[in-house]
């Protein structure tokens, strides 16, 4: 019986000093998960594990900018895009898109080839194009559809479309050019949007887990946390 006693002590002590151990474990992983929040301009941790950033900053002249990945297909992509779109506007910011093609969607890669032809013509038709994409994407079900969208499209602008919108395969590479330089940032899931910003006093980026709720709070800070210092007085 003294044995057994024994013997139960020494378990119990070892399942308190392995219980103590744990809770230290788990401390340290929220102090850490509080301090990536703090430096990400005091919100939530990035879901992405970014690999290569070097597409996640604002053009030349500009404090912050939205950064997004996304597929012409994608449901999600289509809910956000209004949303993006006001901001952008409001903020008077960049709004950068990339491809990220969704390898189970049809007649993405065509209408990401459509939309860099409009480019052509000019950029701001070629996001009207995108933009006209994503509002009447439950209608577009299949490629022929897509064709017959596209020639409405650019009907209702005057312009005539020609037999084949990239004989040469340049826009298709470009298109593909886009799509793995999500791959090497690590985008997994469209969309994908970071708020980006030069100058920053925290975390270069930060990733929108939900534009519908956060973007605008996740630019406010961005501005925030790039905004000049005044000068001194004296």
């Amino acid at each position: 019986m003294v044995n057994y006693l024994r013997f139960s002590r020494f378990v119990s002590v070892r399942r308190a000093h392995h219980c103590a151990l744990f809770l230290l474990a788990c401390g340290a992983l929220l102090l850490a998960s509080g301090l990536e929040s703090k430096a990400q301009f005091g919100g939530a941790p990035s879901t992405t594990q970014v690999h290569d950033a070097s597409a996640l900053h604002p053009p030349a002249g500009a404090r912050v900018a939205i950064v997004e990945f996304d597929d012409l297909e994608c449901p999600a992509c289509a809910a956000a895009n209004p949303v993006l779109k006001a901001a952008a506007a409001k903020y008077q910011i960049p709004w950068i898109r990339h491809e990220l093609l969704i390898p189970s969607h049809v007649w993405s890669p065509v209408a990401a080839v459509n939309a860099r032809w409009f480019d052509l013509k000019s950029k701001a038709l070629g996001d009207e194009y995108r933009d006209a994409v994503f509002a009447n994407q439950a209608t577009i079900y299949n490629t022929g559809m897509l064709s017959q969208f596209t020639a409405n499209f650019a009907r209702s602008h005057g312009i005539a479309l020609p037999f084949a919108m990239d004989p040469q395969g340049k826009l298709t590479a470009e298109v593909e050019a886009d799509n793995q330089l999500a791959k090497r940032t690590g985008i997994g899931k469209t969309p994908t949007i970071f708020i980006v910003a030069s100058n920053s006093k925290g975390a270069p980026f930060i990733e929108v887990q939900n534009p519908q709720t956060d973007l605008y709070t996740d630019i406010d800070r961005a501005m925030a946390d790039t905004k000049a210092m005044p000068p001194r007085t004296r």
